[in-house]
């Protein structure tokens, strides 16, 4: 997946609209169900700022969220930095060892790889979200509305047109409530559940096609290994950070951050 160009659809590639939003929603509730997809808020916080502030100070920031608060941009930055670099290590290491034979995992017929990939995506994702400033998600179980908050987080990260001006519409919009939790049915309240749905499509058709060339990796097992875990990093590493700058600038982090972002 390109990170420097938005992502746009093929004209030329014909698949069904529905199957591919399936395809992107069945990868997603694969990651999902691996021990530790959805991140704890409050203990990821606590976990990390305490290296940094003291009790009372961890408290009011894992309340209010960095903005206002005793937080330091540099703090959080680098706090940040060290989250994508570990994950960036972890992902790369699951990569090369699926990039062996017999490392395909069919869970509901997705390849470990890349239920993997997206596992590690999907728990960075929160963890910078709530570094950021952003509240906790309002899902026990995931929902339409959950895995369309992610996707659009994921969308950021891949370039999706649209994306980025969705989320900072809802992070205005939670800035302005001082929200403590992300309300059900956000994305349809705040009208860009069909922008989600769309940026669906372009990763279901994305990963459909990408899948074409995945026996390659398998033919030569321990090239095919170092082969996945480089394309691994090289793709995930510019992703969190994509999406680590965008938040760093929306006003649930920025007190004098005005309007919405593109």
């Amino acid at each position: 997946m390109n990170n420097e160009e938005e992502l746009e659809l093929n004209e030329d590639y014909n698949i069904n609209d529905e199957k591919a939003v399936t395809v992107w929603n069945g990868v997603l509730s694969t990651a999902l169900k691996i021990p530790g997809a959805k991140v704890n808020r409050s203990a990821f916080l606590r976990k990390e700022l305490i290296k940094y502030y003291k009790e009372d100070d961890v408290q009011e920031i894992i309340r209010n969220g960095i903005k206002n608060s005793p937080a330091k941009k540099e703090d959080i930055d680098k706090i940040a930095k060290s989250v994508i670099k570990n994950h960036t290590i972890i992902v790369t290491g699951i990569s090369f060892a699926t990039g062996l034979p017999g490392g395909w995992w069919m869970a509901g017929t997705i390849p470990a790889d890349l239920a993997q990939f997206y596992y590690n995506v999907i728990v960075v994702t929160q963890k910078l979200a709530f570094l950021y400033g952003w509240p906790s998600f309002d899902e026990e179980q995931p929902s339409d509305e959950f895995l369309g908050l992610l996707t659009l987080f994921i969308g950021v990260m891949s370039g999706a047109k649209g994306a980025a001006a969705a989320i900072s519409k809802i992070s205005v919009s939670l800035a302005e409530q001082a929200a403590k939790r992300i309300p059900r049915m956000a994305l349809s309240k705040m009208g860009v559940y069909n922008i989600a749905k769309q940026i669906a499509k372009w990763l279901g058709i994305s990963l459909t096609k990408q899948s074409f060339g995945k026996t390659i990796s398998k033919i030569i097992p321990i090239v095919g290994g170092i082969f996945s875990g480089s394309i691994t990093a090289a793709t995930f590493l510019p992703m969190a950070n994509k999406l680590k700058d965008y938040l760093s600038k929306l006003p649930l982090a920025e007190d004098d951050t005005d309007g919405i972002l593109e």
